[in-house]
């Protein structure tokens, strides 16, 4: 079985530091997070950034110089910004990561709308979607496919059979997040059965969902996102102290499994980024 990618998710826009005081929002504190769960094991850092108070944003240069400090403390790794943004932003906000210099190798690209609870949707149209896609494809950067639900990897295969969205695709399936895929072994094989051959893919899950469903995706033979994005705890009860300590425990699980843990460059071969 090929190597396991480990994405770290070190921030992501809604969770604070109310909820964990060791969330990153400051640039610095962005830096150390990726350059701790780098050195951990992770060979990506799915990164949205913040204003020093926390405040989600998109804005290029907020972004540009999060990535100019990660890149001067661990300039190997593959760094896959969010134009998923945060609920309310527009299409323009959202889309801003992918016009940084250098270009990301990869972005996310959502594939649905979600109701997310209350009057919270977080709306993406076939047609954002598709202006999305082609505006990545124009600039060579492979989107990451986020998935929350079954009926968005059908959108992804529509839009794969009129050319708009190129192969070798890789799916991101989060699970566990309110109003899509809840997260049990039996949805995520039926997500996993539901992607062509030659696909990659990594899972996500929200809190205590995490690590049963990162397990079994190392077990099936696809890769594992961690973060403060989707869990702030270790185990239960317990905070962790950092992003790395969530990738340490990927780490040791896939080794009980007998899977090696993927550097950059292996992650860059496996999803065909060179």
């Amino acid at each position: 079985m090929e190597k396991l990618i480990i994405t770290a998710a070190i921030c992501g826009a809604e969770v604070t530091k109310e909820h964990n005081p060791n969330v990153p929002y400051t640039v610095r504190e962005i830096g150390i997070e990726a350059e701790k769960a780098f050195l951990a094991g992770a060979s990506i850092i799915h990164l949205h950034v913040r204003e020093d108070d926390g405040t989600p944003t998109q804005d290029l240069k907020r972004f540009q110089i999060c990535v100019d400090e990660i890149k001067g403390r661990c300039p190997d790794v593959i760094i896959l910004p969010s134009t998923g943004g945060a609920i309310g932003m527009s299409t323009e906000e959202r889309l801003q990561p992918i016009f940084m210099k250098p270009q990301p190798e990869m972005a996310t690209l959502d594939m649905g709308t979600m109701n997310y609870g209350g009057d919270e949707i977080f709306v993406n149209t076939e047609n954002t979607i598709i202006n999305f896609a082609k505006e990545m494809n124009s600039r060579g950067i492979k989107p990451e496919l986020e998935c929350f639900d079954k009926g968005m990897i059908d959108m992804a295969l529509k839009l794969h059979k009129k050319g708009i969205i190129k192969e070798p695709m890789h799916f991101n399936f989060m699970m566990g997040v309110n109003g899509g895929i809840v997260a049990t072994p039996r949805d995520l094989v039926y997500l996993v059965n539901s992607i062509p051959k030659g696909s990659t893919f990594t899972v996500g899950a929200i809190g205590r969902h995490e690590f049963p469903m990162v397990s079994m995706s190392i077990v099936l033979g696809g890769h594992a996102r961690v973060g403060f994005e989707d869990n702030i705890y270790l185990s239960k009860g317990i905070l962790a102290d950092s992003n790395s300590e969530l990738v340490e425990k990927a780490v040791r699980i896939s080794k009980e499994l007998g899977r090696d843990i993927a550097s950059p460059y292996d992650a860059r071969e496996i999803l065909r980024l060179k």
